[in-house]
């Protein structure tokens, strides 16, 4: 059964809250509240802390205190809400700018050292994925094709170094991230007309559609760490053009089985562009956070 907390007003939200939800208890926890906006919540690999931006920069919530800290993001202090952790935990890739907030670029920052490396020095391009082995980065980014701006599936080296592009499907192809076996990407498309869940190859064979919804834009896939699974953001069918992911609106987080089938609501929130961007799943796949917003007072 799904549970609502979707809200009938619109317009900018300023407060928000972190939750997990639980899908043994299928129960919500409420983590914290904040009087800003906070985006794509993102859990550690050692399990004690979830990950999230706001404000240009990413902090980090202690799941057993409570407390919140700043994360090291070097110079770059426009972070937006796409960013992964290193596999091994040695550090974090972000999108964004060292100068200002447009002319998303992809940075890795050593959470050792604090080297900081710009790997994708062309703009317009945006992180989700890191594979299991740590070798590659999978990004959205824009590009100009045949005189045209294409927005596709690219990965490059960690290391920074040529791009591929994986997509080159009509209309945007985004929310790519890999599995936890490195086999797979997971991604999101509009090239059937509503945004759709679909997956590939690592190497960009096989693209298979993986969602259906007939009534939703359905948006950044995120498989569980034991692969059984995926939970995405859907948006209802005429609230946004389907290449949009806009903010404060009421949407669903649907959950289909990672081999395909009839997707099942988990939950109904007001929220929208920042509420679960990045894979979001506890390491033992039996959590995910995410945040829904409320209208400023």
């Amino acid at each position: 059964m799904s549970q609502d907390f979707s809200a009938s007003y619109q317009g900018r939200a300023q407060n928000c809250t972190l939750h997990i939800y639980d899908m043994e208890t299928r129960q919500i926890k409420k983590l914290h509240s904040f009087t800003h906006v906070i985006e794509a919540p993102m859990w550690s690999g050692d399990g004690k802390a979830i990950l999230y931006n706001s404000e240009g920069l990413v902090y980090r919530y202690e799941l057993d205190s409570g407390g919140i800290s700043l994360v090291d993001t070097g110079e770059v202090k426009y972070c937006n809400n796409d960013h992964v952790l290193a596999p091994d935990g040695s550090g974090i890739a972000v999108s964004g700018n060292v100068e200002s907030v447009m002319e998303s670029k992809i940075y890795t920052i050593s959470f050792t050292d604090g080297t900081m490396r710009e790997v994708v020095s062309t703009p317009w391009s945006y992180l989700h994925g890191w594979s299991p082995d740590g070798r590659t980065l999978a990004y959205c980014a824009g590009r100009m094709v045949d005189g045209e701006m294409a927005w596709d599936v690219y990965t490059c080296p960690v290391e920074g170094g040529p791009e591929t592009r994986l997509t080159d499907a009509p209309g945007l192809n985004d929310g790519c991230e890999y599995s936890s076996d490195g086999k797979t990407i997971w991604f999101n498309s509009v090239r059937t007309g509503l945004m759709q869940v679909w997956k590939m190859n690592a190497d960009g064979s096989g693209q298979t559609q993986m969602t259906f919804d007939g009534d939703m834009n359905s948006w950044f896939p995120h498989i569980s760490p034991d692969l059984s699974k995926v939970v995405y953001l859907a948006y209802h069918k005429g609230d946004l053009e389907p290449g949009q992911h806009l903010p404060d609106l009421n949407v669903e987080i649907r959950m289909i089985p990672a081999d395909g089938g009839a997707p099942e609501t988990l939950l109904k929130i007001f929220g929208g562009q920042g509420s679960i961007n990045v894979n979001s799943w506890s390491p033992d796949s039996k959590q995910f956070a995410f945040v829904s917003y409320r209208q400023a007072t």
